[in-house]
C-alpha cells in the first residue's frame, strides 16, 4: 500500500488525525495501548504506512487461516506460537538482531481482553536488541493515532511496566471498547 493511499484511508475515509513522529533510532519496540480491538492493528498499520514504514506485528498463529493469513502478512504481521513464550521471545531477538532497522509493534496486554497485569516481555526483547521503546495510542473518540513519547528503560522490568501503564492510564483515551481496557 503506499503512503498516499494509506493517508488518504486513514485520514479522509476513517477521518483520523495523526499524531508524533517517526523516531531516529533503527530498532524501536512500539508499545501499543490499550488493545481492545483487531482494529487497533489495522489504524497503526496505516498510521505507519502515512510515515513510509512499515511495522512488524506478533499475531497468534490460529489467525493465521486462508485468506486471512495472506493478508495479514501483507501489513507485516507474524505468526507465534503462544504456547511456547520463552521461544516466541528468542526467535523475534534473532530476528531483530539481524535487521538494520525492524520496527515492532507489541501490545503489552497480550489480549484484547482486559488485563490488570501486563507482560514485560518487551523488556527483555528491548534490552537484547538494543531497541528504544515508544509508547504508542490510538483514540478512538477523539479519532487520533500516533505515537506518543518515548519510554527510557531502568533494570527491573516489572516496575517499567507499572510506569508505563500509569502513563497510559493518565492518556484518558477512549478504546474502541472501553469495558477491554485495565490499567
Amino acid at each position: 500500500m503506499t503512503q498516499k493511499f494509506a493517508t488518504f484511508l486513514l485520514k479522509k475515509v476513517f477521518g483520523y488525525r495523526t499524531i508524533g513522529t517517526l523516531p531516529p533510532e533503527k530498532k524501536v519496540i512500539f508499545l501499543a495501548a490499550p488493545h481492545t480491538s483487531i482494529w487497533d492493528a489495522l489504524f497503526g498499520y496505516l498510521y505507519f504506512r502515512t510515515l513510509g514504514e512499515r511495522l512488524k506485528i506478533m499475531i497468534k498463529k490460529e489467525a493465521f487461516f486462508w485468506p486471512a493469513g495472506w493478508i495479514i502478512r501483507s501489513i507485516g504481521g507474524f505468526p507465534v506460537d503462544r504456547s511456547h513464550p520463552q521461544n516466541m521471545m528468542m526467535d523475534l531477538i534473532h530476528e531483530m538482531q539481524k535487521d538494520e532497522k525492524f520496527y515492532l509493534a507489541l501490545c503489552p496486554e497480550g489480549s484484547r481482553k482486559a488485563v490488570k497485569k501486563w507482560k514485560t516481555g518487551y523488556h527483555t526483547i528491548a534490552k537484547e536488541t538494543g531497541s528504544a521503546v515508544y509508547l504508542t495510542t490510538m483514540d478512538y473518540k477523539e479519532k487520533f493515532v500516533g505515537i506518543t513519547e518515548k519510554f527510557e528503560l531502568g533494570d527491573n522490568a516489572r516496575e517499567d511496566t507499572e510506569k508505563i501503564q500509569k502513563i497510559y492510564e493518565s492518556y484518558h483515551i477512549t478504546p474502541r471498547h472501553p469495558k477491554g481496557a485495565a490499567y
